[in-house]
């Protein structure tokens, strides 16, 4: 089963758009902000002494409803932001999203993951009990390892260790956290339009099965930490603490682990190599500089440039371009109504022209008068014939968000029955589909004429897969023509 299998399956658990598996960056953001809120009132209230470290922590279980679950939401918001970012960048690779124009993106969420493991395994220091001593010992010898360390850091544990380092320690753990939020910022510079926080529902339910968690196993603190003497663990946090039984039983090998795993990841955007679509390119005769390209392209791939005599000029950085013809159905100038030969827009794909769309359009209506239109991205449900009477015009699209609004009303003046504008079932481009419903329902720039029958099209999705179910559409508003 593919990945995009799975998630449609899962889609019947999770309904109104709920599935987490198609949010989970929005769900590591979530669980980010949790842990610095949390964190800040941990801060607040911690002792950063050899002597008051694990008795401010303990402290916190005589508070269940203040500071035992405050700290509780801290450690299993850890949990899901380690898991939700794994998975993220699981679902990202079996995509194929990790190529070409997201490459950047791709790599500048990498330094992520040893940000995010060191701020992890540094909270459990802080703590200052057997599991913190465990890990603080298996971590230093790890880093001694290093031939820049020297292999004098572990030795900080051996009998005792000074206030000075637990104070170190608190602004490296802090320091660190900022240094993720940052990061985070980086990763999303090539997005516009980033989604930061998950739908309402799921993240209400996300919240709470963490405060579930919390309440029914609060987390607490063991026996303080013994220099000298071997740890003993109660409780393990295998989510956040994995690399260090391997780094205990073998450091090296899991350092040769830790390198290969990072090699691999920043070299997966290189490897196949895929062929790269055509890029937007824009007509200076025919742009007008309004600069809605600019405000749709999902990739900041597009950018406004002064020209001699003071005018705006669009310019589209081939790089950073998806080829997904956002900018071509946003253009004003895209209009199947104008009265040229041949119709040239401000911004187009030079694959899949708008002027070809024309072109496609009439020449397939001549040869069916009165089928139904069908515009549907390529990447959705495919052309079907297993219902009797559906008699359709099929025109793919790069993305749904591709189409110009008034392709719509030009079918229906061209003879066409009835228009169906069929999206895939998650937008490969992440905003298609919705700035497609924008500009149907009139509601973005450029818009559908509200003079246009409602009850004579229809905006869907449907993935592949879902032949049958678009077939009724389809069906649907022949029927209703009669």
């Amino acid at each position: 089963m593919s990945w995009r299998s799975f998630e449609h399956a899962l889609d019947r658990w999770f309904p109104a758009g709920t599935n987490p598996l198609r949010h989970l960056g929005a769900l590591a953001c979530l669980a980010l902000a949790l842990l610095l809120t949390t964190g800040a009132w941990l801060f607040a209230v911690y002792d950063s002494s050899v002597a008051g470290a694990h008795p401010s922590v303990s402290a916190l279980a005589a508070q269940p409803l203040a500071g035992g679950l405050v700290r509780g939401l801290h450690r299993y918001a850890g949990d899901a932001l380690l898991i939700f970012v794994w998975l993220h960048l699981l679902r990202e690779w079996a995509l194929g999203r990790h190529r070409l124009f997201r490459r950047a993106t791709w790599w500048t969420g990498l330094p992520l993951l040893p940000f995010l493991y060191i701020v992890a395994i540094g909270g459990f220091w802080l703590a200052w009990d057997r599991l913190a001593q465990y890990a603080a010992i298996a971590s230093a010898q790890w880093l001694d390892t290093l031939p820049l360390v020297g292999g004098g850091f572990a030795r900080q544990f051996d009998l005792e260790v000074p206030d000075r380092l637990f104070s170190l320690l608190l602004f490296v753990h802090t320091g660190v956290a900022l240094l993720v939020v940052f990061a985070l910022w980086f990763h999303l510079q090539r997005l516009a339009r980033p989604a930061l926080w998950p739908p309402r529902a799921l993240a209400l339910g996300t919240l709470g099965v963490l405060l579930a968690l919390a309440l029914l196993w609060p987390v607490r603190s063991g026996p303080p930490a013994e220099l000298g003497s071997a740890p003993l663990i109660a409780s393990f946090d295998w989510w956040l603490l994995h690399l260090l039984p391997l780094a205990d039983a073998t450091p090296t090998l899991a350092w040769l682990a830790v390198v290969a795993m990072l090699a691999l990841l920043a070299l997966a955007p290189l490897w196949p190599r895929a062929p790269a679509a055509s890029a937007a390119v824009v007509d200076a005769e025919n742009c007008n500089g309004c600069g809605r390209c600019v405000d749709d392209c999902p990739y900041v791939a597009v950018s406004l440039v002064t020209r001699t005599g003071g005018d705006a000029l669009a310019v589209v950085d081939a790089d950073l371009c998806a080829a997904c013809g956002l900018c071509a159905g946003a253009c004003p100038s895209a209009t199947p109504f104008r009265s040229n030969t041949r119709l040239i827009s401000g911004i187009d794909l030079p694959g899949s022209t708008v002027d070809a769309l024309r072109l496609r359009l009439r020449a397939q209506l001549a040869a069916r008068p009165a089928a139904v239109v069908v515009y549907a991205c390529e990447r959705g449900a495919g052309p079907s014939t297993d219902v009797a009477g559906v008699d359709c015009v099929w025109l793919p699209l790069a993305c749904v968000g591709q189409l110009p609004p008034a392709f719509v009303d030009y079918a229906l003046r061209q003879g066409a029955t009835g228009v169906v504008v069929a999206a895939c079932e998650a937008c490969e481009f992440r905003l298609g589909e919705r700035y497609a419903r924008e500009r149907l329902a009139g509601l973005r720039e450029p818009r559908l004429r509200a003079r246009v029958p409602t009850q004579r099209w229809r905006i869907v999705r449907a993935a592949e897969g879902e032949e049958r179910q678009l077939t009724e559409v389809i069906d649907g508003l022949r029927r209703a023509r009669g």
